[in-house]
């Protein structure tokens, strides 16, 4: 047996690098699919829930659903072309299902602290300082989903493409989201006057 060969084992040179002890390309490519997606992830997942909570969820559901279309973004990242009107589409369609299947949520439980929601009291606080939230949850959905995107920056014809209308039907609700809500707005400060 030579110095490069062991009883035990394939051979290989004495104090050689195992196929362990490289990472390889293999290993290459996780790697920058990992430090690609917590970038997209770190830029993209609280204006994902504020875009939620726009079409009406409240902080809770909005950061559920945003926490699993991130998850579902990371399992299909080789294959997204745009990630962030896929997580847009994934999500607001996520709580068009959630919204549509009417399932009572128990009022009892007090959810947990996430790195998204940090306390429970803290959402009450965030809502009460985010005064139109009533008023967009009260637009109708279409209005409110229109305008959701429009908020998160997306384009009439971007909204378009990704909520399968055509620009003018986006455009004429984006019009009569925007006239609702300057109305109540105008409405609102005349009352307390």
């Amino acid at each position: 047996m030579s110095i490069h060969e062991s009883g035990d084992g394939p051979e290989h040179p004495v104090g050689a690098p195992t196929t362990r002890d490289q990472p390889g390309p293999r290993h290459d490519l996780r790697q920058a699919k990992g430090e690609a997606f917590s970038s997209f992830y770190r830029a993209t997942v609280r204006s994902l829930v504020g875009f939620l909570v726009n079409q009406g969820a409240s902080v809770h559901v909005a950061a559920d659903i945003a926490q699993d279309t991130m998850l579902s973004a990371y399992e299909r990242w080789d294959t997204i072309d745009h990630p962030r009107a896929w997580v847009h589409t994934v999500a607001s369609r996520a709580l068009l299902r959630r919204i549509a299947s009417c399932e009572e949520e128990p009022v009892e439980q007090v959810p947990e602290p996430t790195s998204l929601l940090v306390s429970p009291d803290a959402i009450g606080d965030w809502e009460a300082r985010h005064d139109l939230l009533p008023l967009l949850r009260s637009l109708p959905p279409r209005q409110r989903q229109v305008l959701a995107w429009s908020l998160s920056g997306f384009t009439p014809g971007d909204i378009a493409e990704q909520l399968g209308m055509n620009d003018d039907a986006v455009r004429a609700s984006l019009y009569k989201a925007r006239r609702a809500v300057a109305e109540a707005v105008i409405k609102e400060r005349e009352e307390g006057q």
